[in-house]
């Protein structure tokens, strides 16, 4: 598989088929719907219905992306505490937020450790980090 190389310009992924045509969809049903309910006269039953459905996908959408969000930023949390032991003997600083050690993953090895004390001594926001790395290390695998 011929893979472009990841760096901070390119890191972001965009999954068309959840990210566009999911939200046209949604939007389409529920316009579609307020639309016809505006212009029914005899039973509004069939348009709420749709209405509810919409609102429930788009809860169903919003929720499942979410959670597996929240799940991976813990692996990420476990993940790099773990690569922080290893190069330094040390546990990683806990006053790190979890965005800040989100961003930290892409530093290589060699930055990490600076990286992550500068993380926390200077407060910085996680692009603020991505655009610090030099040595970027690509993850591939994020949802």
């Amino acid at each position: 598989m011929n893979k472009v190389k990841q760096e901070y310009s390119n890191h972001r992924q965009l999954v068309p088929s959840y990210h566009f045509l999911t939200g046209a969809a949604a939007i389409t049903l529920l316009s579609g719907s307020v639309f016809y309910l505006l212009k029914q006269e005899n039973s509004y039953l069939p348009s709420v219905l749709i209405i509810l459905m919409v609102f429930t996908l788009i809860s169903v959408a919003l929720h499942s992306r979410s959670f597996a969000i929240k799940f991976q930023d813990r692996a990420i949390r476990a993940e790099e505490n773990l690569r922080y032991f290893i190069l330094t003997g040390k546990r990683l600083n806990q006053d790190l937020s979890i965005p800040q050690i989100v961003a930290l993953r892409f530093a290589s090895d060699e930055e990490f450790v600076s990286l992550a004390a500068q993380a926390f001594e200077k407060n910085l926001k996680p692009n603020e980090i991505k655009k610090l790395i030099k040595n970027w290390r690509p993850d591939n695998h994020r949802a």
